[in-house]
Formats: C-alpha cells, sequence, structure tokens
C-alpha cells in the first residue's frame, strides 16, 4: 500500500510518501523555527500562514524524491488533529482536495497516534502490550497500548507539557527558542544535584504529570540566586548549566518514574518513548536502564522523526486504511482531538487481561 502522509498540525509542513507503512519514499519537512525564534515561541496566525505558501510545493517536493505518480497513491493520510485549527485545516483541506481529485480514500490520524507509530520505521515490530510516552511541546502523555489501534491514557500532563516546560526555561534563562536542544547540551557541562527541586506529585494520588509548578521553582530559583537572563552571544555561566542539569534532571525522573511504577501494575512488553522530547539523549539512557529493569525492550523513532513530519501519519493511516478506515469529505480539523478508545475502568481493565492480550 502506497501513502501520502500530509502533517500541518503545528508549525512543520510536511509531506511523505510510504509503502506499507515501514518504508519511507520520501520524507520532506518545512521548518518554521527561524520565523517563530524571535517570538519566543509559536504564533498561530504566522503559522497557518505559512503552511499556506508551503504545502503545494512540500507535497510535490515528496512525490518528485519518491518518483512515484500522484494516481499510484492507494490512499492518503492527514493530521486531523490536536493542534492549531488554522494549522490543521491547511493540511485537512488539502487532502480533502487531493482525495477528491483523485477519487483516493483518506483518513485522519490523531498526532499523537502519529508519534507512537514514528518507532516503526527503524526498529522490530512492536510487541504488544506496549506502554506508549508520547513527550513533545504541546503533549505528555502515557498511554497503554495493549494491541495496535487501541489506546488507554494512563498519565498525562496536568498544565504544560514537558516540552512546553523546555521552551519557557530557556527563554527565562535567554537560551533562545527551541529550548529542548540548548537545554540538553548545556546540562552535560552541569551538576544535576546543584539545585534541588522536588519531582511534582498529584494532591489526589493520580500519576499524571505536572511541570508548572517546575517552573515557577525554577523561575523563584532565578531571581533569589540573582541569576540574569543571557545577552544574545554571552556564554552560558556554570550556574546556568547547573540549573539546566538540575532541571532537566526532574523533569526525566517524573517521565521515566511515573513510567515505571504503572509498568508494575500493567506489565507492558515494550516500551515505546516517541515525541520530540524523546531527541534527548538523557531521556533516552534513563528509558533503556527503566526498560532493563521493567525488563522490556525500548523502542525510540530516529532523532529526525522524533520531531513532527509526515513519515508517521503516513504508517499510522496505513494501518487505518488496511482496516477498512474512511473519511467522509466532511472531515474537519479537531484541536482537541483526543486518543483513548479503550472506554471501561481501571480496575475492569486489570481484570481483563486476558482479553486485551496483558
Amino acid at each position: 500500500m502506497l501513502v501520502l502522509g500530509i502533517e500541518s498540525s503545528c508549525d512543520e509542513t510536511a509531506a511523505a510518501i510510504v509503502r506499507g507503512g515501514r518504508e519511507i519514499l520520501s520524507s520532506v519537512i518545512s521548518s518554521q523555527v527561524d520565523i517563530h525564534k524571535r517570538f519566543g515561541g509559536v504564533v498561530p496566525e504566522l503559522a497557518s500562514r505559512e503552511h499556506l505558501d508551503k504545502i503545494v510545493p512540500v507535497v510535490e517536493e515528496a512525490f518528485a524524491r519518491a518518483g512515484v505518480a500522484q494516481e499510484e497513491l492507494d490512499g492518503i493520510a492527514v493530521t486531523q488533529g490536536p493542534g492549531l485549527v488554522g494549522s490543521l485545516l491547511v493540511g485537512v483541506s488539502y487532502a480533502k482536495a487531493l482525495a477528491y481529485a483523485l477519487e483516493k480514500p483518506f483518513v485522519g490520524v490523531n498526532h499523537i497516534e502519529g508519534h507512537i507509530y514514528s518507532v516503526v520505521f527503524d526498529n522490530p515490530p512492536i510487541e504488544y502490550p506496549a506502554f506508549a510516552l508520547v513527550v513533545s511541546g504541546g503533549h505528555t502523555n502515557l498511554f497503554l497500548v495493549p494491541e495496535p489501534g487501541k489506546y488507554k491514557v494512563l498519565a498525562r500532563t496536568r498544565d504544560d507539557a514537558a516540552g512546553e516546560a523546555f521552551d519557557k526555561v530557556a527563554k527565562m534563562l535567554g537560551l533562545g527558542y527551541p529550548g529542548g536542544p540548548v537545554i540538553e547540551r548545556l546540562a552535560r557541562e552541569g551538576d544535576p544535584r546543584a539545585v534541588r527541586f522536588s519531582v511534582p506529585r498529584m494532591g489526589d494520588g493520580r500519576p499524571d504529570f505536572s511541570f508548572s509548578g517546575l517552573k515557577t521553582a525554577v523561575s523563584k530559583h532565578v531571581r533569589e540566586s540573582g541569576l540574569k537572563a543571557l545577552a544574545e552571544g554571552e556564554t552560558p555561566t556554570q550556574p546556568v548549566k547547573d540549573l539546566a542539569a538540575s532541571f532537566q534532571d526532574v523533569v526525566i525522573r517524573s517521565l521515566v518514574g511515573t513510567t515505571e511504577r504503572l509498568a508494575a501494575e500493567y506489565r507492558p512488553r515494550t516500551l515505546i518513548v516517541a515525541g520530540g522530547v524523546a531527541c534527548n539523549e538523557a531521556l533516552r539512557e534513563a528509558s533503556r536502564a527503566a526498560a532493563s529493569r521493567m525488563g522490556v525492550s525500548a523502542l525510540f523513532p530516529s532523532r529526525h522523526l522524533s520531531t513532527d513530519n509526515a513519515a508517521m501519519i503516513a504508517a499510522a493511516g496505513t494501518v487505518k486504511l488496511l482496516a477498512g478506515e474512511r473519511a467522509d469529505l466532511d472531515l474537519n480539523a479537531d484541536v482537541s482531538l483526543r486518543l483513548q478508545n479503550i472506554d471501561v475502568e481501571d480496575d475492569a481493565l486489570r481484570r481483563s487481561r486476558v482479553r486485551y492480550r496483558l
């Protein structure tokens, strides 16, 4: 099956041609980082305008690199949500128009589900049941995936996503945007024990994530220690490196610790770590170590597939198309599209380990 994937949920315009759900024939990404950098984050209206300018040439380039004609497609997959509404509408509208013109089936794909499928290209097949920790600038969720296409949210962020917290702390320190890569780089030269931050815990006992309080604690430390935001071109001092290392360490301990605790209860066979923050080598190392203790395999996407891309959308869409799913031309963008379709209580799910092959 030859599928065109289209991704435009935030600030990357992307298109990819994927064969059989696992072979990338082409993957084209037009990034807007330089456009939004001076604002310290994504400006939604600028993002949607840039998508409008780039969607046609990006898709054409994907076909050219793959060496296939549009008529050879078996289907089209497009990110339906979640994301920025203006950005999503560009991709959805284009996909519907192309599907109509070519008389090809198409499906909408949840962006988060796409991240989960980003691991299929560079790894052996996923063994189910699996845990999927999706960590990016917009999302931080831990899913139970008992079988392909089935999802149960076990933990989610109550406020800031982990990647968002990285960006905001970096902005606080004058480190630029995006914040994740620069904090990771500085953390390698810092002491993660230099500044003591508490791992966030929910007062109601739920195993959810929260990074807003940690961000506030960083702000308080900056104010009380007299640290100043770096001017452009200024070399980071050791206290800044130590703060970066301490902040990163707490985020990773929160993510991996929660995952490991829940794994003892649900007993997955695979740990998937995906999303933009999965580029972070410290998170990968901690996840590998946790997977080893859990006795499961750990799967990561390659770094160029960790951030938003269309190959992952095509892979997820291939599964849906092969299962007979089809979208109508009234498909619309859904900024709050959720990924959870196991509609049972936790206790019932725990009792149903045979049914869900747990």
